[in-house]
């Protein structure tokens, strides 16, 4: 399987993941919220996958997905759950890049 693939696979995993607890919330533009979150997580699966670095995978994961998840953060002041998630979910697909 290619990086491309794996990458394509990782990122919309994540970007799932990302958008079920949003189901239960209430936005004032919840489908313009959803989307949002789902290309900014599938985004950060698919770098991580792609991105080489010399470092241990899971490492690289972490830093791009706190690095990737901080404008997120700061826009909607909800800083724990969005860096928590992109740290968590960075870790989790860093371990299955190279």
């Amino acid at each position: 399987m290619t990086n491309i693939v794996k990458g394509l696979i990782a990122g919309t995993v994540f970007g799932v993941v990302s958008i079920i607890p949003m189901v239960s919330m209430t936005f004032e533009n919840k489908a313009l919220a959803m989307t949002a979150s789902f290309i900014s997580r599938f985004a950060i699966g698919f770098i991580i996958i792609n991105m080489e670095l010399p470092m241990p995978g899971w490492i690289k994961g972490g830093l791009i997905g706190l690095v990737l998840s901080l404008p997120d953060a700061l826009v909607t002041k909800q800083y724990a759950p969005i860096l928590g998630l992109g740290l968590i979910g960075g870790i989790i697909c860093g371990f299955f890049s190279k």
